[in-house]
Parts: structure tokens; sequence; C-alpha cells
């Protein structure tokens, strides 16, 4: 019996839900997942999950539709993550925002394995390495990292571990103890692959970047 008052904001909600059904229409996905926070107060004003179901008719409900995947599904984050690591090495004074980094010749092996660049991109300041999201120069700035250092980092956003929002199954995702990550794990780490997180954990460690380094609840 008493009063709930919701941070959803109604007009974010629909517009949130219009443009993930219009994303999953256009790259012929199975199912998606949208959030939108306020950065300042962390509260989140829209939340929203396809397959969906309106609540007032649940006589064909199925699991698809009920899982709200935003929390309880994790996934490889791919190239979001390549401003976090930039960002360490930046804090760390290993980089400037003007300092070259040469990808030659799009590919870089280590030890048995390769990984690449979409295209070649020859020489790249830090700053091109973002904006080009070059997996060679965002590799290269990892391998001066310390394991820890890039461990804490994925720890202090939140990655690894419940956003404790206190929704049913929410996800921790996963990040490997730094003490057993081998040189190729460390790279492919640096941009979002061989690590696992949620929608909700994302968006919750891209406040930093609006909090000059903070993550608020």
């Amino acid at each position: 019996g008493k009063e709930i008052n919701l941070s959803i904001d109604s007009k974010i909600q629909y517009v949130a839900y219009t443009e993930l059904l219009e994303a999953i229409k256009k790259h012929k996905a199975k199912a998606g997942s949208a959030i939108v926070v306020d950065a300042q107060s962390g509260e989140i004003l829209a939340l929203v999950n396809y397959p969906t179901y309106n609540p007032n008719d649940r006589g064909r409900l199925s699991g698809e539709q009920l899982r709200n995947r935003a929390v309880t599904d994790s996934f490889e984050p791919g190239s979001t993550l390549k401003p976090f690591t930039v960002a360490l090495a930046l804090d760390k004074g290993l980089y400037n925002y003007n300092t070259l980094i040469d990808t030659s010749p799009g590919r870089m092996t280590i030890g048995t394995a390769t990984i690449s660049d979409s295209h070649a991109n020859g020489v790249l300041t830090v700053a091109q390495v973002i904006q080009k999201s070059s997996n060679i120069g965002t590799a290269k700035i990892s391998l001066r990292l310390d394991p820890k250092d890039m461990w804490q980092m994925f720890d202090n956003l939140g990655f690894g571990k419940s956003p404790n929002l206190g929704f049913p199954g929410e996800s921790k995702g996963r990040v490997r103890p730094y003490k057993n990550w081998l040189p190729i794990e460390q790279a492919t780490m640096s941009y979002g692959h061989g690590i696992s997180v949620s929608v909700v954990q994302l968006a919750k460690a891209y406040t930093a970047f609006a909090r000059r380094g903070e993550v608020i609840p």
C-alpha cells in the first residue's frame, strides 16, 4: 500500500523502445536492449528490451519475452571498451592524446594469435585510435599497462560483479583474474573481447566519462 515513484521518464522510454525496434529491424537481430541513464544522478530514465510483452495480456507469455535482457544477459562489449583502456593509459602518463602509434600493416601477431583492424590505418595519434576504432592501436596501448592496473580499472567500473539494482537474475558478467592473463588476452580485452558485461553495467561504467572518472550507483 505504499506509493512508488519511478525514475522512468515515459517519453524517453517510448523513444528508446521505438529506436530499439528500428535497430533490430535494420540489423535483423533476434533481440536487443537499450538503457538511458542520467549521468549526474544515476537514475535510470529508460530501460527497454525486445522481445517484450504487454503486462495487461499475459495469455501467450514465453521466457524470451519475460527476460529483462539489459540486466540478466551478458555479452562481449567489443569496441565500447576501447575508451576505458585509453583513459587508463592517459591517467598513468604513458601516453597523451597526440602520441603517435604505428598500426601498420593492420595486423599484429602476439604469440601464436593474430589480431587485425578492418583496414590498415598506418600511423595514428592516440585520439585517432579511438576515432578510427583501431584494435591494433588499442592493443599496443594495453600491452604497456600493468595487468593488475587494467583489472583494477574493470573492477572499479563494476565489471565482474553484481550491479545490485535489486532485479532478479542480475548478471555479474565475467572478468578473469589478472594473474592468469596471457599477453594476447590482455590485448583482446582492451578492445572488448574475452570479457563479458551487461547493458546495465556498461551504461553505469560510461557515467565515468561524464563525471571526471567517478562511477555512481
